[in-house]
């Protein structure tokens, strides 16, 4: 018996079923992975920005003590608020960046990369191509890989970004032996972002010391 001309190989019905699972698993990553994003930064303000303000407060309380009865005491107690005060603002604009990374405004993703570098105060090689652009997701997630990396460089360090055949690769490397290591979980959720877009990160350490990241997406304009 001949097969009807509207039946579906079984073949194919194989592999629509194959793609619609791949597509509700992608769909659940995506979602665990937010949730995992807001958890992430719900425990970087507690742990972080919120010790800051609260120790703040503790050294405030101590200054107002010292301010009359021993002015010494309380000029070194300022002294320390003051630097308390700048490492709260600096911890507020890293979570910042993280929340919403700031390429509109800083006129693109060379321009945001290099202002990361020197607002870390870091010293770093950064060879971006100023006049190509990418989507929005592309753009920060290339972002927010890069100043993963250079959160734990401590000696010269390099940053490229290059496009060619539709994708985009970066990396961020430090020679330095003193190098930090970056947290399992950013590094995870970095993982998680690259690869629901369709693209593959690496986090490494040279063998005789120093930082590595890098990866590639492919291009979407």
């Amino acid at each position: 018996m001949e097969a009807r001309q509207d039946e579906t190989p079984p073949e194919s019905l194989d592999r629509l079923r194959r793609d619609v699972a791949e597509l509700r698993a992608s769909r659940e990553r995506i979602v665990l992975a937010a949730d995992a994003d807001r958890g992430a930064i719900e425990r970087d303000l507690h742990e972080g920005v919120q010790q800051h303000l609260v120790a703040l407060s503790v050294q405030l309380q101590l200054a107002r003590q010292r301010i009359e009865a021993e002015p010494s005491e309380a000029r070194v107690l300022l002294e320390e608020l003051e630097r308390s005060v700048q490492e709260t603002v600096d911890e507020a604009a890293r979570l910042a960046e993280w929340i919403h990374p700031p390429l509109p405004e800083a006129g693109g993703l060379a321009a945001a990369l290099r202002a990361a570098v020197v607002n870390r105060g870091i010293r770093a090689s950064v060879d971006v191509d100023a006049g190509v652009t990418y989507s929005p997701e592309i753009a920060r997630t290339v972002y927010l890989c890069c100043i993963e990396g250079l959160e734990h460089v401590r000696g010269d360090a390099a940053l490229t970004v290059r496009d060619a055949d539709g994708v985009v690769e970066f990396a961020v490397s430090d020679g330095s032996s003193r190098s930090g290591k970056p947290s399992e979980r950013r590094v995870e959720r970095l993982r998680d972002r690259v690869e629901a877009l369709g693209g593959q990160l690496t986090v490494g350490f040279h063998p005789g010391g120093g930082i590595w990241v890098s990866g590639s997406l492919p291009v979407s304009r």
